[in-house]
């Protein structure tokens, strides 16, 4: 072949080593000359700012949580009353003794009636109230701001103001004094066992701190929905209710997964309200006409200082909490990429 010919082939031998995969990787090599950016060594220095920095909190972590975790779950296996020191060991008497306690399961009866309640109840208010503010044009910083206040509210002060200020049972409170303006009679309410009308103080209580929190959670996730979804959907004649039923909540459903998980967790762990309004200095809670498992476990340890009992009743109630949990996100598909 003349050397014409292989001059007039070369650049079509070229263009087919460049497009074959081993042509590919061998342009992606630097070239020689070409400076190479290398990438930064974190010095010594570094590395001890870092191990000082995060020191305090690791220990902190590791001590006061995990620690304490291992050791609560030791006490859980021991006869420990009104000591925290580990040795007499009993095994699984303790989940054994707390399982057939009458007043522990009727706790756990009575946290699953105020969470199915509540977390529907408390669930439809956030939706409802974010779907309105979302279509305020002027001052919803504002509204926003103003429902999301009784979000930092400390649970054991608003227990204080409902049960000192808004339901304290006398004609001057605000409950009874707005009754009044209707004919109605003063009423006990946290003394009235029939009808329990404590449960209205309680759900007041918990709707008025956790209703603007959740709204806030929807409100983000409403205003993650793509214009062009719904002017497209507008376009298509769909308004109102259908456009509500048919893009925004399926859109919502992540966000709506995520509070329906958050409200049930909050449920299982509700404390402080509990504790707080029903309780009357000295004999503590236990004439209360209803305790949450966390109520029963703090007086059993904290009253009977009966610490290996109530470390047991802590480990039961966390199983609980997962096993919901767990349930809950099979149902709904929480973690599932969206389709």
């Amino acid at each position: 072949m003349s050397r014409a010919t292989d001059l007039t082939l070369e650049p079509e031998r070229s263009g087919r080593l460049a497009d074959s995969p081993r042509g590919a990787r061998r342009a992606d090599r630097p070239r020689a000359g070409r400076p190479v950016a290398a990438r930064p060594r974190v010095g010594r220095s570094g590395w001890i700012a870092f191990v000082v920095l995060t020191a305090p909190m690791l220990i902190g972590l590791g001590v006061f949580k995990y620690v304490a975790i291992g050791w609560s779950f030791l006490l859980s296996l021991s006869d420990a009353r009104g000591t925290i020191a580990l040795g007499d060991w009993v095994g699984l008497e303790n989940y054994q003794r707390l399982l057939s306690d009458q007043a522990f399961r009727d706790s756990l009866l009575q946290i699953l009636v105020f969470t199915a309640f509540i977390v529907p109840v408390t669930f439809a208010a956030s939706l409802g109230l974010a779907l309105l503010v979302d279509r305020v044009r002027r001052g919803r910083a504002l509204l926003r701001t103003t429902f999301l206040i009784p979000a930092a509210v400390s649970y054991v002060a608003a227990s204080l103001l409902w049960k000192m200020s808004l339901f304290n049972g006398l004609p001057a409170g605000i409950a009874n004094t707005i009754g009044g303006w209707f004919g109605a009679e003063p009423v006990a309410w946290l003394q009235s066992t029939s009808p329990p009308l404590y449960w209205v103080v309680l759900v007041t209580l918990r709707l008025w701190l956790q209703v603007g929190f959740y709204m806030v959670l929807f409100l983000a996730g409403l205003q993650a929905i793509p214009k062009e979804v719904l002017e497209a959907a507008a376009l298509d004649g769909a308004t109102g209710r259908r456009l509500l039923t048919r893009i925004t909540l399926p859109m919502l459903r992540n966000t709506s997964v995520a509070v329906l998980m958050l409200l049930f967790i909050a449920a299982f762990q509700a404390f402080d309200e509990f504790y707080n309004l029903f309780n009357s200095g000295l004999s503590g809670t236990g004439a209360a006409p209803v305790q949450t498992p966390l109520v029963h476990l703090y007086n059993t340890a904290m009253g009977s200082q009966n610490y290996g009992l109530g470390s047991a009743g802590a480990f039961v109630l966390t199983a609980v909490i997962v096993g919901v949990t767990l349930i809950q996100g099979r149902f709904t598909g929480f973690g599932r990429s969206g389709e």
